[in-house]
């Protein structure tokens, strides 16, 4: 299935107050303040400055993003900077970007259980040693003499 194309592009020279929604693509170079829902793809580019939720089906950063991130995937490049927190399925960070904010993956994965290795050798029938005890941890060296 093809990526939908960009259709509408927010100029350098545009700063916008309000909401903005839509079906398709999203290009911003300019300022936007407020919120923003696309079904299409975001693309901020280096010049923009977004102080917005965002909700859109992938984005790509390039310029400052101040709020929430809600994507399937999310790529922030090395001049994208970012404050705030993001719910995504896939993330992308290149080297330089910067993230401040946590990140929340949709699927629902645990974690390894780990457990402690089986012994390999039959335990030990003695008892612990006393407090206090001296116990030798080096082995016995045998003379063959």
């Amino acid at each position: 299935m093809a990526q939908p194309a960009i259709e509408s592009t927010i100029g350098a020279n545009t700063h916008i107050k309000g909401d903005i929604q839509g079906d398709g693509g999203l290009r911003i170079d300019g300022v936007i303040e407020g919120t923003i829902e696309i079904t299409g793809n975001l693309v901020i580019t280096e010049s923009a400055k977004i102080r917005a939720e965002i909700k859109a089906n992938n984005v790509s950063i390039a310029g400052a993003v101040q709020g929430n991130v809600f994507a399937n995937r999310v790529e922030i490049a090395d001049t994208g900077r970012v404050w705030g927190d993001m719910t995504v399925k896939a993330l992308l960070i290149n080297e330089g970007a910067y993230l401040r904010g946590q990140t929340f993956m949709s699927q629902d994965l645990q974690p390894p259980k780990l457990e402690a290795p089986k012994s390999t050798k039959p335990s030990s029938s003695l008892p612990p040693p006393q407090a206090g005890t001296v116990v030798d941890v080096m082995p016995e060296e045998k003379t063959d003499k």
